[in-house]
């Protein structure tokens, strides 16, 4: 019985050195700007668990527990995973995220994206992020797992 290997070629050399100037500076100001829009964005969403609570005698009031979780996913499913593959913080630094094997970015690759930038930090703390000192394309661990690069757009 021969064993198949999957060829997956990465398609990294379409990058050249202008496509990652700056790149570590714009993330972390993009990454400040990204949190406090959706910071902003719970204002009105609380606001309707509020009166979604007072409409079910308190038990919509439950929804507060994973308000800022679910308000920042679906944030970042809508903005990162959408057509400019990028967040608003991320276009006003001039980044998006790109898939190294040249496809787009989907809402359920952004979560993961997400997600998995909040474990690591959980887990490693920011540390995670010193890897993008050392790694080719300046990309962080969750970057590496997924096969994405941050660049200039």
């Amino acid at each position: 019985m021969a064993v198949k290997t999957i060829d997956i070629s990465l398609n990294e050399d379409r990058f050249d050195a202008r496509a990652f100037s700056g790149v570590r500076t714009r993330r972390i100001i993009a990454f400040c700007i990204d949190y406090i829009l959706i910071a902003l964005l719970l204002i009105p969403v609380g606001l309707l668990v509020l009166l979604l609570g007072l409409i079910t005698i308190g038990l919509g009031w439950l929804l507060f527990s994973v308000l800022g979780p679910l308000t920042a996913l679906l944030y970042v499913a809508v903005t990162l995973g959408g057509r400019h593959q990028s967040t608003i913080g991320m276009r006003m630094m001039d980044l998006r995220l790109e898939r190294l094997d040249g496809g787009r970015v989907d809402p359920f690759l952004a979560i993961a994206h997400t997600v998995l930038f909040w474990i690591g930090n959980a887990v490693l703390t920011p540390f995670i992020l010193l890897l993008a000192l050392i790694t080719r394309y300046k990309r962080t661990l969750h970057d590496l797992l997924l096969g994405t690069v941050v660049v200039r757009a």
